[in-house]
């Protein structure tokens, strides 16, 4: 089948399976905090020696940018940062109450909004409010994410002091017009001279995040973008596809449908982008990601120990991730918790001594080994059933099959080199929920 008319066939509303079951699907009936509680104890008790990992989400951003799905506080007062630092200390102290003991910290991620929004002096604080409870390693991985608008060599400086050596930076396109629709302004000269000062100082892996399908956005545009990130070397790249979702994040309303690339055009912005990144020297990573050979993320693929969770692609495993602050998720490997969505119900919470948990989910046994799969196609590009495929799942492969994005036999399901844009529709196969229950209106973005 010829491209055009695979993106046609396949270019439907899909999740991106940073979990599974993902959150809409979520029995959020049987869930109560006390037993997620439990469920995190045990399993901390039982994998103790790997360590966990910790994701805190900052949420502030002094503008919105409009192309936006993450959860964000719109606003310029800064008299914000303390309250916030104080509470997500206030809830990672009823977690070490819980695990009764100073774990072994495998990795840490500040994400957002836009953790630059505070003060390096700020962060500071709420690491070292963090840092006292746990146990450092060589093998302890640190990484936060930056606006390349408001960092200083302050904040760089203050977070390498603190052990972090990973940085990514959140650039999206350079094109003029792009940044206009998309309000997020940075010029490439803003961009490497914070790569270089990063360097320089010592972090020994920068991320950049582009985007592929947003408003404006043309060939001649992207291919200056990518030949300016090409220069820079980052050492990964995380180019996402753009997902429009208007129905819950209005700010995409700033421009109209017409605007955007539609599924055709968008996919040759991504195949354009990706060809310029293998001609430079990196390599598909997983869904989304390229690295150079030389990152630690291309060499946990080729190590097969690449692993996914709600912070992104990683080369560290544990089985128990603590999302701290407003609408993180946690994983326990076995149930997952979500914090409330707004800054008001989350301080409240703390406020009152609560654990600062909305809603969650219990796997079920049938719930752990689809996400295994999943975790599997997305990581590894292939999968293996002792037992054979299940009828039903092979049955919802057929199709793809035929189109020869994987390949499959007996036991196992193999991604082909044409299937690697298609990864998320070959999930969809696994995903008992969504085919027992199709929603009733679009929860999730187009996969192309």
């Amino acid at each position: 089948m010829e491209t055009s008319a695979l993106l046609q066939k396949y270019n439907v509303a899909t999740p991106r399976y940073t979990s599974y079951p993902t959150v809409p699907y979520w029995d959020i009936e049987s869930f109560n905090v006390n037993g997620w509680l439990a469920n995190v104890a045990n399993i901390y008790a039982n994998h103790k020696d790997e360590g966990i990992s910790l994701y805190i989400h900052l949420p502030f951003c002094e503008s919105l940018c409009t192309y936006c799905a993450c959860n964000t506080r719109i606003t310029k007062n800064h008299d914000i940062e303390l309250p916030y630092i104080n509470a997500v200390l206030a809830e990672w102290k009823m977690y070490v109450e819980i695990l009764r003991d100073k774990p072994r910290l495998k990795e840490l991620h500040l994400g957002g909004g836009t953790p630059t929004f505070f003060s390096a002096e700020n962060l500071e604080l709420l690491l070292n409010g963090i840092m006292e409870s746990v146990t450092i390693t060589p093998a302890t991985e640190l990484s936060f994410e930056a606006h390349p608008a408001n960092t200083t060599s302050i904040h760089l400086t203050t977070l390498y002091n603190l052990g972090f050596r990973r940085l990514s930076l959140g650039i999206q396109d350079f094109d003029p017009e792009v940044q206009f629709l998309i309000n997020r302004y940075q010029t490439p000269g803003q961009v490497a001279e914070i790569t270089a000062t990063a360097r320089q100082i010592g972090y020994t892996s920068v991320n950049f995040d582009l985007i592929y399908g947003l408003p404006g956005q043309t060939i001649a545009g992207l291919t200056e973008t990518m030949n300016e990130v090409i220069a820079m070397q980052p050492d990964r790249i995380a180019f996402y596809s753009y997902a429009h979702v208007p129905w819950s994040k209005p700010g995409q309303r700033h421009y109209s449908e017409k605007d955007i690339p539609n599924g055709d055009e968008k996919f040759i912005l991504y195949e354009l982008g990706r060809q310029l990144l293998d001609r430079a020297g990196y390599s598909d990573v997983g869904m989304d990601h390229f690295a150079l050979k030389s990152d630690s993320l291309y060499k946990a693929m080729t190590e097969q120990k690449l692993h996914r969770n709600f912070m992104g692609y990683t080369r560290q495993h544990t089985h128990l991730l603590i999302g701290l602050g407003v609408s993180s998720i946690s994983d326990s490997w076995t149930a997952f918790a979500q914090n409330p969505k707004t800054v008001e119900a989350y301080l409240d919470k703390i406020k009152q001594g609560i654990l600062p948990v909305e809603k969650g989910h219990f796997l079920s046994g049938e719930d752990i080994e689809v996400r295994k799969h999943i975790l599997n196609i997305m990581c590894r590009e292939n999968t293996f059933y002792d037992e054979g495929i299940p009828e039903g799942v092979y049955g919802r492969l057929l199709p793809l099959l035929r189109d020869k994005l994987i390949w499959v036999t007996e036991k196992e399901i193999r991604i082909t080199t044409k299937g690697k844009s298609f990864l998320r529709n070959v999930c969809m196969a696994f995903d008992e929920k969504l085919w027992l229950k199709q929603p009733k209106t679009q929860l999730f973005s187009s996969s192309i």
